[in-house]
């Protein structure tokens, strides 16, 4: 199993970029693959490549760090390295897997490598399982209680709620303690897609599709404007919409 994670350092001050790759040298476990020193040079870069791991500042001068991240088409997984605090709760509410405020140390570092590190063995463990199992057509989730049995054609359409997921299905709703990233490993990728940080949908499902509305079993699900045109291209090149 691939244990090295790949990352990139996305920050538009040269000496942040310095002092955080001489302390990642001491993390053996991740390679430094390239430093960008803005938003666009690290969304060009991974039109093309696919680093495990990002540390990413938030104030730069071409785009928020957190408005780059919901242009990802692709996105792996994210630490943020920001001096300011107030960004902690959208940072939790994007799935960030964690967030550094500067100036940080080494002990405080390591311990977010860690945790980026347990979300990429574990994201690792679930592809595996979905390639032995792609004929599989459930999974069980944990709800408060119990283990429940999951049917893929079952689910409408998955909403995130700060620390829970709402699943809405055909027979009823599920409230779930896990974060879309975890979830999203174990569907098929051919059947759900995210369309806004808050909605993940079952394509199938959709009834109509309008302006920048999804409409399923009377409910509306908003397209955010960095989902859009993605989700869009990817229907039309999977032949969905004309």
């Amino acid at each position: 199993m691939k244990e090295i994670m790949k990352c990139i350092i996305v920050d538009d001050e040269p000496l942040a970029i310095k002092k955080l790759e001489r302390l990642l040298k001491k993390v053996l476990f991740i390679k430094v693959e390239k430093t960008l020193n803005g938003s666009v040079a690290a969304l060009k870069y991974m039109q093309t490549e696919e680093p495990d791991l990002v540390f990413m500042d938030v104030m730069m001068e071409d785009i928020n760090g957190l408005t780059a991240i919901e242009m990802m088409k692709s996105r792996p997984i994210i630490i943020l390295t920001t001096a300011y605090e107030n960004y902690a709760l959208k940072a939790y509410e994007m799935d960030i897997c964690d967030y550094l405020l500067k100036p940080f140390d080494f002990n405080r570092l390591y311990k977010a490598c860690l945790k980026a590190h347990d979300c990429f063995l574990n994201k690792n463990n679930n592809n595996n399982a979905s390639a032995d199992s792609d004929n599989r057509d459930f999974i069980f989730i944990k709800t408060a209680y119990k283990h429940q049995k999951l049917c893929f054609s079952d689910i409408l359409y998955i909403q995130g709620m700060r620390d829970y997921l709402r699943i809405f299905t055909t027979t009823g709703n599920l409230m779930v303690l896990q974060s879309f990233q975890e979830l999203e490993a174990n569907l098929p990728k051919d059947m759900f897609y995210r369309v806004h940080k808050s909605f993940l949908v079952s394509i199938p499902k959709i009834e109509s599709i309008e302006k920048k509305r999804i409409y399923i079993k009377n409910e509306i699900i908003p397209i955010s404007d960095s989902y859009f045109d993605d989700f869009m291209i990817y229907l039309k090149n999977k032949q969905i919409i004309k």
